[in-house]
This record gives structure tokens, C-alpha cells and sequence, in this order.
């Protein structure tokens, strides 16, 4: 099974959940750049203010910046074994700059796994999530809603909807994507490198494509 992966798609592809039900199947690290950017935001670090004043208004953060943070996130982790990439790179001078970072470290790259989805999906899928701001438990108010109307099951706090879920932040994540980070697709296809992977399905579905893709 190839290992050493990046996953690509629309913001709401699936790409996290996925991802984390591959790293625990095959034992890999599942590195996310938005969960290690949400950490550095309840720090309130300075990098992590830069990349919020982007995010709230549905832009790309620049790369530099970008390529700043990688570099300090994935030193922690040990990438011989097998690694899942998700949430970068979204350029193709990110994913540059991942090829150099990995070639330095003599640790090469499968492939880049690509969750296709219809993007009237993305928009339910992202604008109907909400999320408890303590336990930090995720619902979706059409596919996945709580027990009780916009209250956590687990610990009966009030969900929030984040600023960048909303769906006129959604429609323009979506945008953004398909002008800025499509063209990864390209990259990765003349690369060969590229894995397409339907991804419009139940998630238990998607894991078996996934991991048939994997396998191939």
C-alpha cells in the first residue's frame, strides 16, 4: 500500500476524516496543518494572527508564510515510515517546497490522493457544520445533527457554525480553490503521482475506494 501521501480536494471533501481513518488502519501519522493552526491559534502566537486575518476573509495564506509554519510543524515527526498530508500543500510552490523539505530528508512521496466531490455538496457539507467549542465534537445539521437542535450530545454545550463555514465564506473558499489550487491536480497528474478517488458518498464507501486506490 502506498503510505507517503498528500490529500487533495475542496475544503468539506472529506479529507480529514479519511485521513484519520487511514492513519489508524495502517498506524502513519495524520498531519494536519488546519488542526496544528487551530492549536497555534488558541496561543494566540503571531503567526497564528497572520494566518487568521487570511482565513475569516476566505483567502489563501501566502506561501512564505505557509512554508514557515510547515517547516516548524512537520520537524516534529518522524516521515520515514509513512505520513498523510492534509490541508497542504494548496500551490503548486507549496507542494515545491514539500518535494525539497522531503528530498532533504530522503523520504519520498507516493502519491496525491484527490477526493473528488460536486461542489453543491461541498456547500451542505461545510455551511450545515458545527462544532462544540468545549469538547470539541463535530456535527453536521443535515447528515450528521445533534440529538437536541444545535446542543452537543456529549456535553450539552450550544454548537458554534466557525466564521470560514459560513456559506458566503464557503462559496468563495470554493473560488479561491479552483483558481489557486487546482492546478495541484496538473502538478501531480504529469508527475504521476496522482490518485482521483470519488469521494460524493457515506464515509464508510469513500474509505473502500481509498484504500482500493492505496492499493492499486
Amino acid at each position: 500500500m502506498k503510505t507517503h501521501l498528500v490529500l487533495l480536494g475542496l475544503p468539506g471533501a472529506g479529507k480529514g476524516t479519511q485521513g484519520q481513518m487511514l492513519s489508524k488502519k495502517v498506524g502513519i501519522p495524520f498531519i494536519s496543518s488546519g488542526d496544528a493552526l487551530r492549536s497555534e491559534l488558541k496561543k494566540r502566537t503571531d503567526i497564528a494572527k497572520e494566518f487568521e486575518e487570511y482565513m475569516n476573509a476566505g483567502l489563501l495564506v501566502p506561501d512564505d508564510l505557509v512554508e514557515e509554519f510547515l517547516e516548524k510543524m512537520l520537524k516534529r515527526y518522524d516521515l520515514r515510515k509513512g505520513f498523510i498530508f492534509d490541508g497542504f500543500p494548496r500551490t503548486t510552490h507549496q507542494a515545491e517546497f514539500i518535494e525539497r523539505y522531503l528530498r532533504e530528508i530522503n523520504v519520498p512521496l507516493d502519491a496525491a490522493v484527490y477526493l473528488s466531490v460536486p461542489d453543491e455538496v461541498i456547500i451542505k457539507r461545510i455551511s450545515g457544520r458545527r462544532v462544540c467549542p468545549k469538547c470539541g465534537a463535530v456535527y453536521n445539521i443535515y447528515y450528521n445533527p445533534p440529538k437536541h437542535d444545535e446542543i452537543c450530545d456529549i456535553c450539552g454545550t450550544p454548537l458554534v457554525q466557525r466564521e470560514d463555514d459560513m456559506p458566503d465564506v464557503v462559496k468563495k473558499r470554493i473560488e479561491v480553490y479552483k483558481k489557486q489550487t487546482k492546478p495541484l491536480i496538473e502538478y501531480y497528474k504529469n508527475k504521476g503521482l496522482l490518485v482521483t478517488v470519488n469521494a460524493n458518498g457515506s464515509v464508510q464507501e469513500v474509505f473502500n475506494r481509498l484504500e482500493g486506490a492505496l492499493n492499486d
